[in-house]
């Protein structure tokens, strides 16, 4: 796995897979957070989904809220102002669909210029930013 120093956006699938031994993608998503050297970017309707993907596994949502409070994951407010772009982003993939988590990670992509993303669906090579530009699923890429 290289070590990059470039800031990566975090899907929720990584998280969940982070925090739960049985899922497909743990070996992978705890490798990917442990040689990641950027910052590491989400945004909270990521973190609500991953919290909810955890329900059954109070255990590991709980341990997934504390890594974030140490500082694990930095966060993304992708609420007030950019609210109107969450729902045209859902709009215009509303066949795919897009929901609320993919498209706060779509606007922190589009407002920070971060064009990496850890995620274990391949939602996001659907995903366009302006100019047509694609996200690097850099987790994808290296669990397939």
């Amino acid at each position: 796995m290289n070590i990059s120093k470039k800031n990566t956006l975090v899907d929720a699938g990584p998280l969940v897979a982070t925090f739960s031994k049985g899922d497909s993608h743990h070996a992978a998503s705890v490798a990917f957070f442990a040689s990641a050297r950027g910052q590491l970017i989400t945004t909270w309707p990521v973190i609500a989904e991953a919290c909810h993907l955890l329900r059954r596994a109070p255990a590991e949502r709980v341990n997934l809220l504390r890594w974030v409070e140490r500082g694990g994951l930095t966060t993304f407010d992708t609420l007030g102002d950019h609210v109107g772009g969450v729902i045209a982003h859902m709009g215009k993939y509303a066949d795919v669909p897009m929901d609320l988590a993919d498209a706060s990670l779509v606007i922190a992509a589009i407002d920070t210029g971060i064009r990496d993303i850890a995620s274990t669906d391949s939602d996001f090579d659907v995903y366009r930013l302006p100019n047509r530009a694609r996200l690097n699923n850099v987790l994808l890429r290296k669990t397939s």
